[in-house]
């Protein structure tokens, strides 16, 4: 029975800004419970790439390719995956960026490129896939968040504001779909070695301070979130709605 929670052999799984890092992780975690994935992205040959380390795996995936603030576009590409797909099981809201200033030198138009990009594109992208899982009555959504849903640090105010909203958006998604048995959660990684975080875990001072505030003692790799994910992703997690789990290695646990 336990195996059997956790199988996601039949579902169609979309997981954006999937080329790597914490989404590639994600898709292949899915893809090895048994998931056919979609691969989202901006840049076309990232996602040719990933999709031919999936499929070496012997992994079932294809590729969807459109940027979150581009709307009808977006809209273009998920109507098409749905038709071709017949059905959309389970959304992975990874995309992000990040963009790092001094509060009083932060550019509006940077500001709001991250907000439309982490909060809005999240939203935009969400109420177009919920749609088929509404009609349907099932679905799995699960919006990655971090640590500055709770914490802040200098210089990410742009991204700390969004990943606020992406806390609170999940409640308000989880309470309005939970009706049509979608669930919406949240996974919250801890300070991971992606791509975005490189200026960080390759800044010596930085790269200490994280080990010496981490309880574990080491940053987090991508796989690590792989297991919450295939948990809210899955059959196991039926009853769990709008909440928020941190893999972060005990750091909000520790004073």
């Amino acid at each position: 029975m336990g195996n059997q929670l956790f199988d996601l052999t039949g579902k169609v799984a979309l997981i954006t800004g999937a080329t790597q890092g914490i989404g590639f992780a994600i898709a292949r975690g899915f893809g090895r419970a048994g998931a056919t994935v979609v691969l989202n992205g901006r840049d076309k040959a990232k996602v040719e790439r990933a999709l031919g380390r999936l499929k070496e795996e012997g992994i079932t995936a294809s590729g969807c390719i459109f940027d979150l603030v581009k709307t009808a576009k977006m809209r273009e590409c998920l109507a098409a995956l749905e038709q071709e797909r017949g059905h959309i099981d389970i959304l992975v809201n990874n995309a992000g960026i990040q963009r790092r200033s001094p509060l009083e030198q932060f550019e509006e138009q940077v500001w709001r490129e991250v907000l439309d990009t982490n909060l809005t594109g999240l939203f935009l992208v969400t109420q177009q896939v919920a749609r088929g899982m509404i009609a349907r009555k099932s679905g799995k959504i699960i919006n990655i968040c971090s640590l500055m849903c709770e914490l802040a640090r200098p210089t990410v105010t742009a991204y700390t504001a969004a990943k606020g909203g992406v806390k609170m958006l999940t409640k308000a998604m989880a309470v309005e779909l939970a009706k049509h048995n979608i669930q919406v959660n949240g996974l919250g990684p801890g300070y991971v070695t992606t791509e975005m975080n490189r200026p960080l875990f390759t800044d010596e001072k930085f790269d200490a301070w994280v080990r010496g505030r981490t309880p574990a003692g080491r940053w987090a790799d991508p796989d690590d979130l792989v297991g919450a994910a295939v948990f809210f992703a899955s059959k196991a997690s039926d009853f769990v709605n709008g909440q928020i789990l941190y893999v972060d290695g005990g750091i909000l646990a520790a004073l």
